[in-house]
């Protein structure tokens, strides 16, 4: 609404793309119907993935790789934005709040400090259950709108860290200014 103040966190994910879990991938694409030759053509393009590493002239053993969608595939934003899909709907309980999925960068936007610190929680605890992380040193909080100067607590994760409050934030190439510190660079 006009006037108000908005409360955002940028969430950075750490390794998200080399963290996907293809049975649980399946497992999403059954639950919305996808027909059963495209789920076969899919698991057919996640098993048998073997890779080696070279490093001086010198090879690796071959090892399998379980984890991950294929880097430079057309199809792995999709199938990461499916994989964390369900972290959009978990906003539903929460009046006036918001999650921005792109890729691995995440936002989540509330009118309250108290409410988006409830939110970047159940956004924890259904990350860890997909078995992503958080780096909290690259996560930042910002308040943009009238009362965005007032002092406020800091953000605390459910697993304790802390989360900073900035005067300026970038988020998928675009800055966020705090208006009363429009001066910073």
């Amino acid at each position: 609404m006009a006037g108000s103040t908005v409360n955002m966190c940028a969430i950075d994910l750490t390794k998200a793309f080399d963290k996907v879990h293809h049975h649980a991938v399946s497992i999403k694409l059954t639950k919305r119907h996808i027909p059963v030759q495209i789920l076969e053509i899919l698991e057919n393009l996640f098993s048998n993935c073997h890779r080696f590493v070279k490093w001086n002239n010198v090879w690796s053993s071959v090892f399998e790789i379980n984890l991950g969608v294929r880097q430079g595939s057309v199809l792995s934003p999709f199938l990461y934005a499916l994989y964390l899909d369900d972290l959009s709907r978990l906003v539903s309980s929460f009046k006036a709040c918001f999650v921005i999925l792109y890729a691995d960068d995440i936002l989540l936007l509330s009118p309250s400090v108290s409410q988006l610190e409830k939110l970047l929680r159940v956004c924890e605890r259904e990350l860890a259950w997909l078995d992503m992380a958080i780096n909290f040193k690259k996560s930042c909080c910002i308040r943009i709108g009238p009362r965005c100067d007032k002092t406020i607590g800091t953000l605390y994760s459910e697993t304790g860290h802390s989360i900073p409050w900035v005067t300026k934030m970038r988020y998928l190439g675009i800055y966020f200014v705090n208006p009363e510190n429009s001066n910073v660079h």
